[in-house]
């Protein structure tokens, strides 16, 4: 089975077409992504046909459990659709169908060259019961949510970018905050009944913020493209953030536009690795 291997701000994913894989992607998923006996990646992405899109997206997290939208993932997949003929030639926009619903990738040439994917994100979920969060809300929306944690208390945001997320603003900087302690178990928390990603974020300026993510599935990561969407949606809800953001990541920064009102916009880079063959 032919893969490649991509990654877009270090956030990193085996990439294949369906057609060469066995139908049981969650066992698949953790033998190839697994950072000592395989590959090493935070997911697996499946190139399928589609009857309502020009491709349809799968993603299996890690953990092997699926993931609903990936921001970073869905750069990668227009990239790879593209680079390997599947896509028409010369064609700069593509819809491509997740279970999180449709997105449009727009690829930016310069001079022959690709130097951005930008994708659409669709439109943030902020109701509680939607999100799913178990939770009430006066305005139906949650934005400053006591949780006690290991001794912390947490002040979240909720937010859907077609998966769930958790955002706490801090005062300190990201890299002092105990992820790999407080993000497990905020992911699996009871009031998250599909568990939830986890993000973590410091405000230097209306258009700047530095973050780490506790991905859902998987653990830390260099980058979430939900995440650093997550982040400007509860952001600007709470007055932070203005409507063009920069989210810097330990993998990169990534770009971030949203109105207020319509679909969450994200742009950065989507690269090759290395390609290879996984015994069947």
């Amino acid at each position: 089975m032919r893969f490649t291997k991509m990654q877009a701000a270090g956030n990193d994913f085996v990439v294949m077409d369906a057609k060469e894989v066995s139908p049981d992607w969650p066992t698949l998923a953790q033998a190839m992504c697994h950072r000592r006996f395989g590959i090493g990646a935070d997911g697996l992405i499946f190139v399928m046909p589609s009857k309502r899109a020009d491709f349809e997206m799968r993603i299996i997290n890690a953990d092997g459990s699926e993931a609903e939208a990936c921001g970073n993932g869905i750069r990668c997949f227009a990239r790879y659709v593209s680079e390997r003929g599947l896509a028409l030639a010369g064609k700069e926009e593509l819809r491509l169908g997740t279970l999180a619903g449709i997105s449009r990738a727009r690829l930016f040439y310069t001079s022959g060259k690709l130097i951005k994917i930008q994708v659409s994100m669709g439109k943030p979920i902020l109701s509680p019961a939607k999100i799913p969060v178990n939770a009430s809300a006066k305005d139906d929306i949650i934005l400053d949510f006591p949780l006690a944690v290991n001794g912390h208390e947490l002040r979240l945001g909720f937010a859907s970018m077609g998966n769930p997320h958790a955002v706490l603003f801090t005062d300190q900087a990201v890299a002092d905050f105990p992820l790999s302690e407080i993000g497990p178990k905020v992911e699996n928390h009871p009031m998250f009944p599909k568990r939830i990603n986890f993000e973590v974020a410091r405000v230097f300026s209306p258009r700047t913020v530095e973050a780490r993510v506790w991905e859902r599935g998987v653990g830390e990561t260099l980058a979430c493209g939900t995440g650093a969407c997550a982040i400007t949606v509860v952001g600007q809800k709470k007055g932070l953030l203005d409507n063009h953001v920069d989210v810097m990541l330990p993998g990169g920064t990534l770009e971030v536009e949203w109105d207020g009102k319509g679909e969450v916009m994200l742009s950065g880079p989507a690269e090759p690795v290395f390609t290879g063959e996984w015994p069947d």
